[in-house]
């Protein structure tokens, strides 16, 4: 499965797969693109095969605090292109994936790194401190 995603760069259209070996970039320009995708309980394990650490955000469309962290965390795929890929999941939709975490509570963000859960954060939090819980597994530079 593909998103579609502009280039923040040149703002042409790109398609981005939701699995694949490598980061995506901007095909004109060569410009890392975001890595925002969803997955299910049937693609969450390719989804989240990759290199780069992988956050993944557990969420559910009647959530209002989910509501309130969606652009946060697409915020930081974007302020991140090319060294963090965002996963999305609704728990409705993938109760599997929420039980392989024990999930008890949404928003949780999960980060993980090269497989294993590195950490994990329940319920929304402001940009600032978002951006800290995340600086301290999985740096912006790395």
């Amino acid at each position: 499965m593909n998103e579609i995603t502009a280039c923040p760069s040149c703002n042409k259209q790109n398609r981005v797969p939701s699995a694949a070996s490598g980061k995506p970039t901007c095909g004109a320009c060569r410009v890392p693109l975001p890595w925002i995708v969803d997955a299910t309980d049937a693609s969450f394990d390719a989804t989240v095969a990759t290199t780069v650490p992988v956050l993944v955000d557990l969420w559910a469309p009647w959530c209002g605090p989910c509501r309130m962290a969606t652009p946060l965390v697409e915020d930081l795929a974007r302020q991140r292109a090319g060294h963090l890929k965002v996963v999305k999941v609704n728990v409705d939709d993938s109760p599997q994936i929420a039980a392989r975490y024990q999930v008890q509570g949404i928003p949780t963000l999960l980060l993980l790194k090269d497989g294993p859960l590195a950490a994990r954060q329940t319920g929304a939090l402001p940009a600032h401190a978002l951006t800290e819980w995340l600086d301290a597994d999985a740096p912006a530079a790395a």
